[in-house]
């Protein structure tokens, strides 16, 4: 552990980041219909958040799929989707917001492009949350993928400096740092999350949440010259009924403040990371998020932590580059 990289964030620091996809992080393995039965106001639930965040004054990263400030699609005839895997493009429908709401969302990039305090728009997955380790997914599919949604979000007037990937698979990651990203989230650096979707990992995530176990904490490292992986600590765990009979509602804010507490003690940064859609599976989705909000701002004004974007640290990181060893610490309960 470096003392170096300590001085750099002295009474701890928090990332909060939001992947902002609706229907797109699902159409491969929900229909619309489906979607908005397990995740009912899900349209509203991106507002809501983004409300709650200017209210308690704080700034996040949203990552956003690119084809959300589409004004527009022609569906599979549309020549933004040349490239892309057939199997992949063929349910993206032709339309716009007002018809097609689940797919296409200007409005609210604006909206949230113009919210005090601030709030850093970065790009998820690219134009279509297409998943870079799929099996006919090259190379020269991903920076087709990579750059038709960064000109999306240019054409919004949106200018993406961070990055992260589809469901959390990460590849080709050359192809950030030459399309002048500055930063990714990188995987939780746990077993549990390097098992992936898989029945093993699912148990080791289910049994952190049994066991309140606090959520690694750490620094951001350079993995290629002027690319920083800023890694997750913590995914909100699901709240669906079914997942609430397994692990009581109350541990997602109680390994929350576990994680302020371990950056606060390692002078390190805790990032935690949701869905908005994973909000609106529980009626009691928007208070659990309150909950753990009134927890973050008390660790602001009694330990003074810090609050801060993808942007944010990568340039605290920029200016100290003789401390980008990236250490991890696996915090413990």
């Amino acid at each position: 552990m470096s003392a170096n990289l300590q001085q750099l964030f002295p009474r701890g620091a928090v990332v909060l980041s939001v992947d902002t996809e609706h229907i797109w992080g699902y159409f491969d393995e929900l229909t619309e219909s489906q979607f908005r039965e397990q995740f009912p106001g899900a349209i509203e639930a991106q507002e809501r958040l983004l409300t709650r965040f200017a209210i308690a004054g704080l700034s996040a990263t949203w990552f956003v799929v690119g084809a959300f400030a589409l004004r527009g699609c022609t569906g599979t005839q549309d020549p933004r989707l040349a490239g892309l895997p057939e199997r992949w493009t063929r349910c993206i429908p032709e339309g716009h917001e007002t018809s097609q709401g689940l797919w296409y969302r200007p409005s609210f990039l604006r909206r949230l492009r113009d919210t005090c305090p601030l709030q850093e728009i970065g790009l998820h997955g690219g134009l279509t949350h297409l998943v870079w380790t799929g099996a006919e997914v090259t190379r020269e599919t991903a920076k087709r993928e990579l750059a038709a949604g960064l000109r999306a979000m240019e054409d919004a007037g949106i200018r993406p400096r961070s990055f992260s990937f589809a469901r959390s698979q990460q590849a080709h990651l050359g192809l950030l740092a030459e399309h002048g990203l500055k930063s990714f989230r990188g995987p939780i650096p746990a077993l549990s999350w390097r098992l992936g979707r898989t029945w093993p990992g699912a148990l080791l995530r289910l049994l952190d949440e049994w066991r309140v176990a606090a959520p690694p904490v750490g620094w951001p490292h350079e993995i290629l010259p002027g690319l920083w992986n800023v890694p997750a600590s913590l995914f909100l765990y699901p709240i669906a009924p079914r997942r609430a009979r397994l692990a009581r509602m109350h541990s997602r804010v109680e390994r929350f403040y576990r994680g302020i507490e371990a950056a606060v003690r390692y002078q390190a940064v805790f990032h935690f990371s949701l869905h908005p859609e994973n909000l609106t599976e529980s009626r009691h989705g928007f208070t659990l998020l309150d909950d753990i909000l009134d927890r973050l701002l008390c660790a602001c004004r009694s330990e003074g932590i810090e609050v801060l974007t993808m942007s944010n640290v990568v340039t605290r990181m920029e200016r100290n580059q003789s401390c980008s060893t990236g250490t991890v610490i696996p915090a413990t309960i």
